[in-house]
């Protein structure tokens, strides 16, 4: 399974992801390998079709405006190689039938892939409590202490996975679908209204989570069930296949 990585300190660049992202492939019983956003020097076409499916994970980057056509210059850091590296990451997986899962920022890659246009104001007061927009420089612990609930969608994946209508989760972005796409089912969403799972209309085996299921993977029992459910995918289940998978 290729999992996503970000450019970091332009003046020497390199490539990086966050560690828990890596420890979650035992949990979907597979091998992680680096996909780097170098779209110049890699053949991304090639790399996804010899995976089994990508994982998108989160950074502390935001997308650039221009990417879900909004003219406003928006608050970076920007990476804009992830941006166009990531949008063919999903064209490629989608065109040769590889699953993509998307965390945080996937989420953000997978919405603005099928349309949806993003905000950026969720460190607003009413709603930095549900969403935890983290100052700079604020420690990971604390950055991911507090929890939210998300509603599930009535028949959804996520609500026949979980087998109860709601869930807390870990949360920590600035940005967020603000105009959903026509594209998309929504999967969950928080109690301010903001998505926070979603599947493509089509029926690809595309899916995304606005939350963090990564954050202390193994104690947490819904994110284990998120993380099997998507071992079952990347193994050729259908996304219905692979509920039936974890819940039997």
């Amino acid at each position: 399974m290729g999992i996503s990585c970000c450019t970091r300190l332009p003046e020497d660049p390199l490539q990086a992801v966050a560690e828990r992202y890596l420890r979650a492939a035992p949990f979907m019983g597979a091998d992680a390998v680096l996909v780097p956003s170098t779209r110049d020097v890699v053949d991304i076409r090639s790399i996804v079709g010899r995976l089994d499916g990508i994982l998108l994970t989160g950074s502390p980057s935001n997308i650039a405006p221009r990417r879900y056509r909004a003219t406003e210059k928006g608050t970076g850091p920007f990476y804009p190689a992830r941006d166009e590296t990531v949008t063919r990451i999903i064209e490629a997986a989608v065109d040769q039938d590889r699953p993509v899962f998307g965390i945080c920022r996937g989420f953000q890659e997978v919405a603005v892939a099928y349309g949806a246009t993003l905000r950026r104001d969720l460190g607003e007061p009413e709603r930095e409590q549900i969403h935890h927009t983290p100052p700079p420089g604020v420690p990971l612990e604390e950055m991911f202490a507090l929890q939210h609930r998300v509603e599930l969608t009535p028949g959804g994946i996520l609500e026949r996975l979980m087998g109860v209508p709601s869930i807390a989760v870990v949360s920590a972005h600035f940005q967020g679908i603000d105009q959903p796409s026509a594209k998309l089912l929504v999967e969950a969403k928080s109690t301010d209204g903001i998505l926070e799972g979603i599947r493509p209309m089509s029926g690809e085996r595309v899916f995304a989570v606005q939350w963090h299921p990564e954050w202390r993977l193994a104690e947490n029992p819904h994110s284990v069930k998120l993380f099997s459910w998507f071992g079952a995918v990347l193994r050729g289940a259908s996304f219905e296949e692979a509920v039936d998978h974890v819940v039997r």
